[in-house]
């Protein structure tokens, strides 16, 4: 049996979905039995954790074979981090005690970065899990296409695409997120021994200028990429509501100054920009 977090998302729900197509069996850890009722009338168990909560996620890893840690995303952190700080603490502390064969964590690409960033939750994640005597892996996805649903509406409403991702003109590698998904099932199930790193992005580098092509074939008119000049950045977020926007904006430096990347030669994925953009435009 598989404990799976963050199965209400998109990465946790198509790790689900693949586990579930090759016959195994599923424990849906969610906050509440509402997140969890589809899951349940799918053949799967449900068990109830806040991922704050020690003692109820080792209820919940307790008998798992395996065990998927997803930390839920905090886009708007604490200047210390404080919200990712007190899932790792709870979650390091359920692993410990419930001692699974095998643990699959999601990461990120360029979570070996010293520098400070929005990512560097999932640094402190990857340092706090891999000191633990279980043998574990680090997926570390690139940036997800589905990221891109944000803009769609903007696209076709205007035919413009903003980025915050520069150059127009430089692509980075990006995966979607049923890759992430499929990927994690296979980890799951394989043996291993210590800890590893698995890097995976998809089939190719994917550019702002690209981006936008690709919307304007999904949506049948020209869309015009335009670069966000990084002084209003600031004033944009916390127009958005967010009361700490640094980390965020030095997460985007990072990527545009390259220093959030692989380390290695990633795994590539199967699914297609193309095929996620019009799953997009197709929902939204």
């Amino acid at each position: 049996m598989y404990a799976i977090t963050g199965i209400t998302g998109q990465v946790g729900g198509a790790l689900a979905e693949t586990l579930l197509a090759q016959g195994e069996a599923v424990r849906a850890v969610v906050r509440n039995a509402a997140k969890g009722a589809a899951w349940q009338a799918r053949g799967c168990d449900v068990a109830l954790a806040d991922m704050t909560d020690a003692n109820a996620l080792t209820r919940a890893f307790t008998g798992a074979e395996a065990v998927f840690v997803l930390l839920p995303p905090t886009f708007d952190p604490s200047p210390d981090f404080a919200e990712s700080r007190a899932v790792i603490t709870a979650v390091s502390k359920a692993l410990q005690a419930a001692r699974p064969a095998r643990v699959v964590c999601l990461s990120t690409v360029g979570a070996q970065a010293t520098q400070t960033s929005l990512l560097s939750q999932l640094s402190a994640l990857e340092q706090h899990l891999g000191a633990l005597p279980l043998p574990i892996t680090f997926l570390r996805a690139a940036w997800f296409m589905e990221n891109a649903a944000w803009d769609v509406a903007r696209a076709r409403t205007d035919g413009v695409l903003e980025s915050y991702l520069t150059p127009l003109d430089r692509a980075i590698p990006m995966v979607a997120t049923a890759d992430v998904g499929s990927t994690a099932a296979h980890l799951l199930c394989e043996p291993w021994e210590g800890k590893r790193v698995i890097e995976l992005a998809g089939p190719a580098l994917v550019s702002p200028a690209i981006l936008a092509d690709a919307l304007g074939l999904a949506l049948g008119r020209p869309i015009e990429a335009r670069e966000v000049p990084r002084a209003e950045w600031e004033a944009r977020f916390k127009a958005q509501g967010m009361r700490n926007p640094i980390p965020r904006t030095q997460m985007l430096d990072g990527f545009n100054a390259g220093w959030l990347s692989f380390e290695g030669t990633p795994r590539q994925g199967t699914t297609t920009l193309a095929d996620v953009v019009n799953s997009l435009v197709t929902c939204h």
